[in-house]
């Protein structure tokens, strides 16, 4: 994985890559005083990670984040600030984690080996074979976005557009036994890791929105709890 670090306050800073230099599977690729320092960098080098504090002189943490949201940037944010009135905005930005200073080294250490895992789980690997009248479709697992079913036929949401089948969910569940993959409602499977957002629809159920594409998805408040409890 790897990081890039900002805090305008040296001793600070100094603390960030002493911990984040000792965490196996890490690599940190700038450390800087300066957010607009940061700024450049991330324009350059490829990052997976962002370490930052929030209040900074001219350019903040929180709009460094902000930018990285807006430009759909594939960069995890951890803030690690004194301040603790911008959490909700931050969540809001979709930050990994809101360290509170002063730390322990043990917590910054956590956030980031929880952050190692879930990119590990994001690595869908495998096929799935589509059968279909005439042919057989292959399709990467990786590229499913999430599955509808809808009178006879199922209907496969992917990064390059939708492809029909006529398996069932119950068929192509027992084909994605990947933990990416999950049941959300009995019309539905989704892939978590390009869920976006879920909107309250009803009393125990919710909208589930998607990175890259228009069509929505539907999710129980059983499945909403499940997934904060074991995902998120």
């Amino acid at each position: 994985m790897k990081v890039g670090l900002v805090d305008d306050r040296l001793i600070d800073l100094d603390k960030l890559k002493a911990i984040v230099s000792g965490i196996p599977e890490v690599e940190i690729v700038f450390s800087t005083l300066s957010a607009e320092e940061a700024y450049e960098q991330i324009k350059k080098e490829e990052i997976d990670l962002l370490i930052a504090d929030i209040e900074m002189p001219n350019l903040s943490g929180y709009e460094l984040a902000d930018i990285i949201h807006s430009h759909a940037l594939n960069i995890s944010v951890i803030f690690v600030t004194g301040n603790s009135g911008y959490a909700v905005h931050a969540f809001e930005l979709n930050v990994h984690d809101y360290i509170m200073k002063p730390y322990p080294k043990e917590r910054l250490v956590k956030s980031i080996e929880r952050l190692l895992e879930k990119t590990k789980s994001a690595e869908i690997h495998g096929r799935l074979y589509l059968k279909q009248k005439n042919e057989i479709h292959i399709l990467q697992k990786k590229d499913i976005i999430f599955i509808e079913r809808s009178g006879r036929s199922t209907t496969i949401y992917t990064k390059t557009g939708p492809i029909k089948t006529y398996q069932t969910l119950n068929d192509l569940e027992g084909e994605l036994r990947e933990r990416d993959f999950i049941r959300s409602h009995r019309s539905f499977i989704i892939n978590i890791h390009y869920v976006k957002n879920f909107s309250l629809y009803a009393k125990n159920s919710y909208i589930v929105t998607f990175e890259g594409i228009e069509e929505q998805a539907m999710i129980t408040k059983e499945k909403v709890d499940f997934l904060q409890q074991n995902y998120f």
